[in-house]
Parts: C-alpha cells; sequence; structure tokens
C-alpha cells in the first residue's frame, strides 16, 4: 500500500508541545506503507506553524506542510486529499485520541477490498462528558431519521482511511463543504463526515466500520452548543441538497 496521512492543525501548539507529531512522525518513519504526512494548517494563529516549520519539517522527511486560510477542519481534510500523492489515503485528528498504531486495523479493511475503512468508537465514549454523550446519542438519532444512513454506527471518529480516486469522486460532489465555506473560530465541521459518507453510500462504495481504541481528550476547539447548532443546520442543507437532486450529478 501507498499511504498519504493528512493531519489537520488549527491552533495545536499545546497538543504539539506535548510530543504528538513526534509519536506520529516516529511511527510512521518504520512503517513501509506510508509515503507522506501532509499537516494542513487551517489558518492558526498561535504558534502552530512555527513550530511545524521549525523542528519537523526537519526532523521528519516524510512530512510536509500546506497552509490554508482559516475554513475549518473540513477544508483542511479535502485539501490535504487534494494534494496526497498515495493510492490511499488517510485522515486523523493530532489529539491522538485513536492511537496511530490503530491504522493496522484500516489498513486490513481496505486490503479486504473495501474502499473506505472508517474507524469506529465505542458508545459507551470511555471518560467522555455527560454532555458529550448525550448530544452524541441525539445526533445518531437525527442523522438516522432525516439522512437515513444506513448500517454506519459511528460517522463521527476522526479517523478514516479511504482510496484516493474514490475521495477524489466523493468530494467533487460535495455541497455543503465546499471552497466558498468560512469559519470563525474553532469549528470542527462535524457534517463534513455525514456528507462525505453519504455520498459514498449514494456512489455504492464499500464501507467497512472498524472498532479503535479510542479514548476521550479534552480540547478547547470542541464548544458543544457552537458544534451541536452548526452540525443540526449543516444536517439540514444536507437534505435541501438531496430534495433538490445536487447529489445526482
Amino acid at each position: 500500500m501507498n499511504i498519504s496521512l493528512i493531519i489537520p492543525a488549527y491552533n495545536e501548539q499545546v497538543n504539539i508541545q506535548k510530543g504528538v507529531l513526534d509519536k506520529i512522525g516516529n511511527y510512521v518513519a518504520d512503517h513501509p506503507a506510508f509515503s507522506e504526512v501532509i499537516i494542513v494548517d487551517d489558518g492558526s494563529s498561535d504558534n502552530t506553524k512555527a513550530l511545524i516549520k521549525q523542528h519537523y519539517l526537519p526532523k521528519f522527511k516524510r512530512f510536509r506542510l500546506i497552509e490554508n486560510k482559516h475554513q475549518g477542519k473540513a477544508l483542511a481534510v479535502i485539501t490535504g486529499i487534494q494534494h496526497a500523492k498515495g493510492d490511499n489515503v488517510m485522515f486523523m485528528d493530532i489529539d491522538l485520541a485513536t492511537p496511530i498504531e490503530e491504522v493496522e486495523k484500516l489498513i486490513s479493511g481496505i486490503k479486504k477490498g473495501n474502499n473506505l475503512a472508517i474507524g469506529s468508537r465505542s458508545r459507551k465514549r470511555e471518560n467522555a462528558p455527560l454532555t458529550r454523550k448525550v448530544m452524541a446519542s441525539g445526533f445518531i438519532l437525527l442523522r438516522n431519521v432525516v439522512l437515513g444512513l444506513r448500517g454506519i454506527a459511528d460517522t463521527q471518529c476522526g479517523f478514516k482511511m479511504f482510496e484516493r480516486d474514490a475521495a477524489l469522486k466523493i468530494i467533487d460532489r460535495l455541497q455543503v463543504f465546499t471552497p466558498a465555506r468560512s469559519a470563525h473560530g474553532a469549528s470542527v465541521t462535524a457534517g463534513f463526515d455525514l456528507e462525505f459518507l453519504y455520498i459514498a453510500q449514494r456512489l455504492g462504495y464499500k464501507i467497512a466500520e472498524i472498532p479503535v481504541t479510542w479514548q476521550h481528550v479534552e480540547t478547547k476547539n470542541v464548544r458543544v452548543i457552537k458544534d451541536t447548532v452548526e452540525t443540526l443546520v449543516d444536517i439540514m442543507r444536507i437534505k435541501w441538497y438531496e430534495l433538490h437532486g445536487k447529489y445526482k450529478k
């Protein structure tokens, strides 16, 4: 396999200082399947870019940095997919809530003939605050009723791998998450995973949902009320585009 790993980053100075990129870089350096690690900075206003340029690009030869204006995590992932050189692309959250070692499970899923292999967290959401657990349950119910996303229990785990050709065809059909989208402050853009997987199903791609180790990591980039409202709006937008035949092209 030839994998491009995409890591979206927005004001991740604290996580970087904890050594998360060292863990990723050391693992990838010794793994024959990874050809590159694309860190896409989403217009960070802290020292994220400086730390990467000064300490990590010289240290890890497979690392490269793309600097975006601030548009949210989804557009950072899309940029990474568009610039990826590998036959397969993967994205993961920089906080390592799912350890990089779990990638072997996704690789196995792709090798078995699936076009997409997506990490799935336990429904218990270990150590996650009650508010996050309630929000997740409500989100699952709503997305199933409104979008009818079939057979996928966890759409939101930030640990996914796709065949690059499939990913490019999917992002070409996105309606909600386009270059015109803007973001203000931290934006987890949870609706992106929904729209991406919704289109993948419409195109008939094989999706393997694979249980992975996951540990809640508290982060300033998750704001319960703001993110909930944003996601509800995005679900309604996806439904609107569906009703108007925008996904049939």
